[in-house]
């Protein structure tokens, strides 16, 4: 079975070619710059000044593109920073930054793409700015103090911006993530914070021995005030009966028969009791009656 040549007419040819070249025309113009990103153009090495934001664009098939990421990123640095007393301190620290997207031509006619710039304008200007920074504090202990941390934190995010603003970086924080002082200044400061520690507990054992000695001071006078307030009731009570003394006696001094009463009521007393049965009396006398002569006594001065 023989087979049979397909020829394609040469004008055919000529339009799938022109075609096929549109085509990778069309499809060479179009450009997607994802999201959080910007685009720069350059034709035959010459930056162009317009930039792409995100998006599908249809662009110069010619030209070549450049993409920044526009999002926040974080740097870490770590330094070792002098200070007055000459002491090294290690610093670590965070720059929170994004590359300002209207800037994206310049930095990369002037600078290059996004690690270039990190490398040739952050982070030198960082560890300068630390070591600058670090001169200002008189004693290496003083970078754990939260007003130094602070102080440091504005001062080096404002020199930051100042400097790489103009170089298409936006600045947007400088955190302190880390300090490590010299050994022998943890060493000092941990005996320092253990003597401290020893100072408040002796603070805290002297407070409570003051308060127990308030207490049994409180405890001591209120048992005094109770021993006087009971003397005073003896006192009284005393006076009592003495005064109850002092009247009978001028009742039986002035009336004889007083302790005749008295004698009488003895008598019904006894006479009330059930064990009382044998009553001796004397005949000869004015008051036969048991005890009712005493009176008598008082009246003959006997």
């Amino acid at each position: 079975m023989a087979t049979q040549s397909m020829n394609v007419p040469p004008k055919g040819v000529a339009v799938l070619i022109v075609l096929g070249l549109i085509g990778f025309a069309i499809w060479q113009s179009l450009l997607t710059i994802p999201p959080g990103h910007v685009g720069v153009a350059t034709l035959f090495g010459k930056v162009q000044d317009k930039t792409y934001d995100e998006g599908l664009h249809l662009v110069n098939p010619l030209f070549s593109f450049v993409k920044y990421d526009t999002r926040q990123k974080t740097h870490k640095e770590q330094a070792k920073v002098p200070s007055q007393d000459q002491l090294q301190t290690t610093i670590e620290v965070s720059v929170q930054y994004r590359v300002i997207a209207g800037q994206a031509p310049t930095i990369l006619r002037e600078t290059g793409q996004l690690q270039q710039l990190i490398d040739v304008h952050l982070i030198p200007k960082l560890r300068s700015v630390l070591r600058e920074q670090g001169k200002t504090i008189e004693k290496a202990e003083e970078f754990f103090l939260e007003e130094t941390q602070q102080r440091l934190q504005v001062a080096m995010g404002s020199s930051l911006s100042e400097y790489l603003e103009p170089r298409g970086v936006e600045v947007q924080a400088v955190l302190i993530r880390d300090i490590n002082l010299p050994p022998f200044i943890v060493r000092a400061i941990e005996s320092k914070k253990e003597r401290e520690q020893e100072v408040e507990k002796q603070k805290a054992e002297l407070e409570r021995f003051k308060t127990e000695q308030q207490q049994t001071i409180a405890k001591a006078q209120a048992e005094r005030q109770a021993a006087e307030e009971e003397a005073q009731k003896r006192r009284v009570l005393a006076d009592a009966q003495a005064y109850e003394i002092e009247k009978i006696n001028e009742a039986v001094a002035s009336s004889p028969a007083y302790i005749q009463l008295q004698a009488l009521d003895a008598l019904r007393d006894i006479a009330k009791d059930p064990s009382a049965k044998l009553y001796f009396m004397d005949g000869s006398s004015p008051q036969p009656l048991p005890l009712m002569h005493m009176g008598d006594m008082t009246k003959t001065g006997k």
